[in-house]
């Protein structure tokens, strides 16, 4: 029962409506009272429902959700504090019963200001994203077979069978199947392989190492269904992907660095996890096919890593990344991860590490892509693939129209790069151009 509730669709599925009809079945209740009393309660509708809408502007324009609000967010916030104003006041409505209805309109209404705005924004899809936590079981990991062929020509020589599964299969590394970490606690990984390595004997397959944003989780759900519409229009075939924990909890930044506060988060995503997906997965072991991915604070993260060690990521996706790891609070990341040392943490900039590596990128692939709309993380997204073109990366872009900093740019941003990179990755058949 609590996995359940821990893994329940939020986004796409009726679960924010059924909360709203219960706001609204509630609220219809509370206003059956005589009719000196609705005045009072109208009042409060009114003046909560002004101001959660003011509020949630005033909040916007001091950039405290880092970025506009997207969509409805705001009129959800507005009903829902409308709905929570209704319920104070009716606490003092008789019999008993009335008040028991005024609470849980208040909850409900706090719950539906939840839904409403999570599902504006688009990212964390169960209750386990939200809380940070990995409600994936773990399941066994396929048995590993030889290299059968040349992996640049995959896409021609791979015969699926008639048994292979229409869709790939997400689960936890946990428990036996964790990835070490070398001075570091992460939290659990979560893996997704594709059709093709559900069958009998499966060919080896391309690695992809994502981490998602800050706040967040290594949730695979957005990845995976990027990763199963690539592989149903190709016969099956898809990076076995690792999403992977770059934070250690939601709320902390790492900056994507080794420090004696958070812990080795470098040496674990640079090291460990691959280290741990040569051993234990199907994965083809020449680095040229693999793949350094992230979204937001991953997408940094994911930068920083492709230009800081090429001789392990041969190819790079970057989705609506921060301009450098820890732009949104520098003085406390000088501070907590580079022990006040200003020059260190300008020298882990992926600037100063793509100056510092001439010559290392021939035949690496770096794809970035952003919101149109993303005025606060599109600008560094555009000056890094500028870069990273510079620095001799073949580097592929992106600008999705009429989007932000929310989950439609993370779904539209990973669709184009999976896609993208296939022809290098030996999943797909170069392109014309």
């Amino acid at each position: 029962m609590i996995q359940w509730l821990l893994t329940l669709e939020l986004i796409n599925s009726p679960v924010r409506w059924v909360i709203w009809a219960l706001v609204v079945v509630l609220a219809a209740t509370v206003f059956v009272v005589p009719p000196r009393r609705i005045r009072r309660l109208l009042i409060a509708a009114a003046v909560g429902g002004i101001v959660g809408y003011g509020g949630a502007l005033l909040l916007e324009a001091a950039d405290v959700f880092q970025g506009p609000l997207p969509g409805h967010a705001a009129l959800w916030i507005a009903v829902g504090i409308a709905a929570i104003a209704v319920g104070a006041v009716a606490l003092g409505l008789y019999p008993w019963w009335r008040r028991v209805l005024a609470v849980l309109l208040i909850l409900t209404g706090a719950l539906g200001i939840g839904a409403g705005v999570n599902a504006e924004y688009g990212l964390t899809g169960n209750l386990a994203a939200i809380l940070g936590i990995q409600a994936l079981d773990s399941a066994p990991l396929p048995q590993a077979t030889s290299d059968r062929s040349d992996p640049a020509t995959l896409y021609q020589t791979w015969d699926p069978p008639s048994d292979m599964p229409s869709k790939g299969r997400v689960s936890a590394l946990s428990g036996e199947q964790k990835i070490p970490a070398t001075g570091f606690v992460a939290r659990d990984a979560a893996l997704y392989l594709p059709p093709a390595a559900l069958v009998a004997d499966p060919p080896r397959l391309p690695l992809l190492v994502f981490m998602m944003g800050q706040p967040g989780t290594p949730d695979p759900t957005v990845l995976a269904k990027s990763l199963d519409a690539f592989a149903a229009a190709h016969d099956g075939l898809a990076p076995i992907a690792i999403v992977a924990d770059q934070l250690g909890s939601v709320n902390v930044d790492p900056a994507c660095a080794d420090s004696t506060k958070y812990g080795k988060v470098s040496t674990y995503l640079n090291v460990d996890v691959p280290a741990y997906a040569q051993k234990h997965l199907n994965i083809i072991q020449d680095p040229d096919y693999w793949v350094i991915g992230g979204y937001s604070n991953g997408g940094a993260c994911a930068l920083t890593y492709g230009a800081e060690n090429p001789q392990t990521w041969g190819n790079l996706m970057d989705i609506s990344g921060n301009e450098y790891p820890g732009s949104e609070h520098v003085e406390k990341t000088v501070a907590e991860v580079f022990g006040g040392d200003r020059a260190a943490f300008d020298a882990a900039s992926p600037a100063s590490l793509l100056a510092a590596h001439p010559g290392a990128y021939a035949g690496h692939v770096a794809v970035f892509t952003h919101g149109g709309q993303d005025t606060q993380f599109g600008p560094g997204q555009v000056k890094n693939a500028q870069r990273a073109q510079a620095a001799g990366f073949t580097v592929l872009t992106e600008t999705i129209p009429g989007e932000g900093h929310t989950g439609p740019v993370l779904q539209k941003g990973l669709d184009y790069a999976i896609g993208a990179l296939a022809p290098r990755l030996g999943l797909a058949a170069p392109s014309a151009g």
